[in-house]
């Protein structure tokens, strides 16, 4: 079984998760209504809550209580990666006469219960230092200057990576070595910059294994894959200039730590609403476009593998074991969602969960739940727990008068759960199917007895697989093959040409009227360029034929226009030389 805690009005509690769905027992209910932070460590073994008055700490598997720190205004807590340290973090107070304030980043032991250091840490945004897997490695952000710290002691600064000014870092999942994604904002004419090192390897610009420079960027996201081999940067300006769109502007980077650096080419304009990564960190999603958006999976050659089309959506969310992704329309879409077999490409399922502010795929990979919390939305809030085949398990309405602000799955480890087989067919519930009454639209008095015609603004594109199909013929042509092709095609269609005109009787009818009046009849050499400059003399001499009969008309010619038939016999002699050398 797993856990399933929902923090809320009504206090904080804890679910069991499927297939019983009943609070359990493994974690006595804290019914206070100031419960501001709550924390899984990455087993979900540990559980850490701020009550308002202590943050406690239990260890949900032996259902005891773990320690207790006097942290009453705690707002932010995270464990490190091997349980053996407890970040906790509250707003900065300055002193009253200017001074600075106290301390509010601490760092707890959690073996001894005792605080191995405090730090100030003014800004809510990146308040958590970052270890490695292992732990390592510790680092935080100061001063725009990124401080190492080894083996949880926090008394001595190891290492320091400056740069001009570093904005934000990100540190690689998984076993050593650690490498360090960093990224300084551009100033003064100078362009922004993602670099990748690997640590303890911070000597200059030549020590970086990546860099990735760009102009437009006020924020970057920096997404890591699974194997760290590969980082995504979505860079972001606040404002576009062209004024196509009121999300700003979005491009997308791809670096290797091998050296490797791309953007990576989006069909369709518009914002980048997500990009994830496959688990398998071979593969990514990227959803994009103005609306319908387009989603896409790409290689790691930024080639794309897989085009979904279009629809309503907004993000994309893979399973925990890569075979199951989600296409989702949250925010200011209707919740519409599309469960894909990404190994097949085959859609399983389109459920909709309308008014959802939250997703998360269940570690189990089997499992969904989507939920609808305040502050976003004060009404209606509530979660549901689904199986991907679109059948709803489980609900839960929080009644009218009270509130729920967060519910979340228990974490496990990578390989507790084993990948089961996709299936297509629904899932049995005893709950009804979610799907809701489609809105019928307005329709004037008048046009109510007659039959409905459907309108659409916008045709949807259909989904299609992008992978070369395999064959002899699919290998892309170099330049210098292409180039004998065509001479190659040119050739033959003279040859057959030249065979039509000794075969056409001299009284034959002449050629359809329906052909345009100054086409001129190609002739072809084998080489482009001297095709082009016998075409270019037909029109011509065709344009000069044409002055003629004008002239005998008796049309008064122009200046330029009796040059024009002076150079008559210097074009024929030309085209002549020209038809020669075929």
């Amino acid at each position: 079984l797993f856990l399933f805690p929902v923090r809320g009005s009504e206090g904080l509690y804890m679910v069991n998760g499927p297939p019983s769905f009943t609070e359990s027992t493994a974690f006595q209910r804290d019914s206070g209504k100031n419960c501001k932070a709550v924390a899984f460590s990455k087993d979900g073994s540990l559980f850490a809550w701020c009550n308002g008055e202590r943050v406690n700490v239990v260890n949900v598997t032996r259902t005891e209580l773990l320690r207790s720190f006097d942290v009453p205004k705690a707002v932010c807590l995270e464990f490190s990666p091997k349980n053996n340290v407890l970040a906790t973090w509250q707003a900065y107070a300055a002193g009253k006469d200017g001074t600075a304030g106290v301390p509010n980043l601490q760092l707890h032991d959690l073996r001894t219960g005792k605080c191995l250091k405090s730090f100030i840490q003014k800004k809510m945004q990146n308040w958590c230092p970052w270890w490695a897997d292992d732990e390592s490695i510790c680092a935080r952000n100061v001063n725009n200057e990124v401080h190492f710290f080894e083996n949880n002691n926090f008394n001595t600064i190891a290492n320091k990576l400056h740069l001009q000014k570093v904005s934000d870092f990100v540190l690689s999942p998984g076993a050593q070595p650690t490498k360090v994604a960093v990224y300084v904002p551009g100033s003064k004419g100078a362009p922004s910059f993602v670099r990748l090192y690997q640590y303890p390897n911070f000597g200059g610009p030549q020590s970086a294994l990546a860099n990735k420079s760009f102009f437009k960027a006020d924020k970057v996201t920096m997404l890591w894959n699974k194997k760290a081999t590969a980082l995504l940067v979505v860079a972001s300006t606040e404002v576009d200039k062209t004024g196509a769109s009121y999300y700003g502007e979005q491009t997308l980077h791809y670096m290797a730590a091998n050296g490797e650096s791309a953007v990576v080419q989006l069909p369709k304009n518009g914002p980048i609403y997500d990009v994830a990564w496959s688990p398998n960190s071979v593969e990514f999603c990227a959803v994009y476009g103005f609306m319908p958006a387009k989603a896409t999976i790409f290689n790691l050659k930024c080639d794309p593998v897989f085009d979904f089309g279009t629809g309503p959506r907004n993000a994309a969310y893979y399973s925990p074991h890569g075979h199951i992704l989600v296409l989702a329309g949250f925010g200011n879409l209707r919740g519409q969602m599309e469960v894909w077999d990404v190994k097949s490409y085959k859609l399983i399922s389109k459920p909709v969960a309308s008014d959802s502010t939250y997703f998360a795929w269940c570690p189990d990979g089997e499992h969904i739940v989507t939920a609808t919390c305040a502050p976003r939305l004060r009404v209606s809030n509530g979660y549901k727990i689904w199986h991907y085949t679109g059948s709803v398990l489980h609900t839960y309405e929080v009644p009218s008068n009270e509130e729920m602000w967060q519910v979340f799955w228990q974490p496990f480890l990578d390989g507790v759960f084993p990948e089961k087989v996709v299936r297509y067919q629904a899932v049995p519930s005893e709950l009804p199917s979610a799907e809701p009454k489609p809105a019928q639209a307005y329709r004037p008095p008048a046009l109510r007895n007659k039959p409905v015609t459907t309108s659409k603004l916008h045709e949807d594109e259909p989904p299609q697989n992008m992978k070369p199909q395999l064959g002899g013929g699919d290998k892309p042509l170099s330049k210098t093959a292409l180039k004998n092709q065509r001479k190659h095609e040119a050739k033959k269609a003279a040859k057959q040409e030249a065979r039509a005109d000794v075969s056409q009787s001299p009284g034959q009818a002449p050629a359809p009227q329906s052909a345009p009046r100054n086409a001129v009849p190609a002739t072809t050499t084998g080489d482009p360029e001297v095709d082009k400059k016998i075409k270019n003399l037909k029109k011509k001499l065709k344009a000069i034929e044409q002055l003629k009969e004008q002239a005998a008309a008796g049309k008064q010619l122009e200046k330029n226009q009796v040059e024009k038939i002076q150079k008559e016999a210097a074009l024929l002699k030309e085209l002549e030389e020209l038809e020669l050398g075929v």
